[in-house]
């Protein structure tokens, strides 16, 4: 598992797990602020397979990765429609001549209870006045995605 496919940029995925009114977000440990669950695309997957993924190793949830709508069409064996993203960004990421273009799902999943990864990732589920309030200085793309998540996909 290279973390790094190129010198100047890798394709990522960013999945906000929605359990019924509370979105999960973790504390990165080396960057120190709070993030959904994900990581890098590796060269044998496609970004589904990468969401789903990421989701089983840092936090041991099965997931049902949910995006926008892929269009109905069949062109053969080689061919597959992939599910487009919620969203897309393209970032820098602290490192000098080094981005990423993310792109960010939803996920529904279908317990609260996590093994995660790194015990000094700080996990935490929130409730979408817990993610208003921001009293855990969520970056703006962060707050945005989570109060997205959970509207669409959460019980309340």
């Amino acid at each position: 598992m290279a973390p790094h496919v190129h010198d100047k940029i890798d394709f990522t995925v960013e999945v906000f797990l929605v359990y019924k009114d509370r979105v999960l977000l973790r504390k990165h440990d080396k960057y120190g602020f709070w993030l959904s669950v994900g990581g890098h695309i590796e060269l044998s997957e496609d970004p589904i397979e990468a969401a789903i993924r990421e989701v089983k190793e840092e936090v041991g949830l099965d997931v049902e990765i949910v995006g926008n709508e892929a269009p109905p069409i069949d062109a053969g064996d080689t061919y597959r429609e992939l599910m487009p993203p919620i969203y897309m960004n393209r970032h820098n990421i602290g490192k000098a001549g080094h981005e990423h273009v993310t792109l960010v799902y939803f996920g529904k999943v279908t317990t609260d209870a996590l093994a995660c990864e790194s015990e000094k990732d700080e996990c935490r589920w929130l409730s979408l006045e817990e993610v208003e309030k921001n009293d855990i200085g969520l970056k703006a793309d962060i707050q945005y995605y989570a109060r997205a998540a959970l509207k669409r996909l959460g019980s309340s």
